[in-house]
């Protein structure tokens, strides 16, 4: 499942409300920096594209035109968000880009939020980190702390420091919501070995929330399973008595 490119939607998001998408990825292709065996756009080696990401001119203007459109029609996003075909904070000109749309959402739909969902792979970079402090809503993933079950479910590129990212996600004071997908099969991040390690990184993080969520859509390791819902409920309770917001998607 491929996303159109630079805008997609708007679609009906779970955790978000009425979503405009910014993918800011090819639209026949995918870029990431994991390489997830849950991931609705496949594995990274079946999808590779031949076309460039969209520049900061095309996904301005892109955005602008479906904004005016949706003003017209009155029908306006509840967030703008940044997600689609890869990873968002691998575009070279991702901080000009959120800046553009700050100013396209003061000028259209001021009341709406602008989203970043991203891997946390490049929130160790200053100009990265700087411009997430500027959205409504940095969502950064953290599956589990455990390196091998991260090797083996989110498969991240070369070079992958996941205490420098707990130390980066830390530095935003508070001005993240972690994002963790919970499931079973032949990996299975469920078991108490990992989530007590992962409610000790939270504390460490201190995030404003946590989002809890399972599969929802086909994946391309077709032997992976939901988590059931007693035991996402079951962890989003040990996050909420940490003192933190947890929202369950199911």
């Amino acid at each position: 499942m491929l996303y159109p490119s630079p805008i997609f939607g708007p679609v009906h998001s779970r955790r978000l409300g009425l979503s405009l998408g910014i993918n800011l990825m090819p639209a026949d292709g995918k870029m990431c920096s994991f390489d997830c065996i849950y991931c609705e756009c496949g594995f990274n080696a079946d999808a590779r594209g031949g076309s460039p990401r969209p520049t900061r001119d095309e996904v301005a203007q892109g955005l602008q035109r479906q904004l005016e459109l949706m003003s017209a029609e009155g029908r306006l996003p509840d967030v703008l968000t940044f997600a689609g075909n890869g990873e968002p904070t691998l575009h070279p000109q991702f901080a000009d880009i959120i800046a553009d749309t700050r100013r396209l959402r003061d000028a259209y739909c001021p009341e709406a939020r602008i989203s970043v969902l991203s891997n946390a792979t490049q929130v160790t970079k200053p100009a990265v980190h700087q411009a997430l402090m500027l959205v409504d809503n940095n969502i950064q993933k953290l599956d589990t702390v455990d390196i091998d079950i991260i090797r083996r479910l989110d498969r991240p590129a070369p070079g992958y420091d996941l205490q420098a990212i707990i130390d980066a996600l830390a530095r935003f004071n508070g001005h993240v919501i972690v994002q963790t997908m919970f499931l079973t099969g032949h990996v299975d991040n469920t078991d108490e070995q990992y989530v007590a390690p992962w409610l000790e990184a939270l504390k460490r993080i201190a995030p404003q929330s946590v989002m809890v969520y399972t599969i929802d859509r086909p994946t391309p390791d077709h032997s992976l399973r939901k988590a059931d819902a007693q035991t996402l409920d079951a962890i989003a309770e040990r996050v909420r008595a940490l003192g933190m917001a947890c929202s369950v998607a199911y």
